[in-house]
């Protein structure tokens, strides 16, 4: 997608993290970066699991 198309869409937000915040763990080039990363990579899942918890109704943990 062009930028002017990306910023056209009608995704949702959400997908923001499948096309590149959950990969951004995996491009690390140091030890520290990766363990850093993998750190929010955990944080992300989380929150996708409360939010996606939330959107279905879901009582709240």
């Amino acid at each position: 997608m062009t930028p002017v198309q990306y910023k056209a869409s009608t995704a949702s937000t959400i997908n923001r993290f499948y096309e590149k915040l959950l990969l951004l763990k995996d491009r690390m080039n140091t030890k520290t970066g990766y363990r850093i990363a993998a750190g929010r990579h955990i944080y992300m899942e989380n929150f996708l699991s409360q939010f996606y918890a939330e959107w279905n109704g879901e009582k709240e943990n």
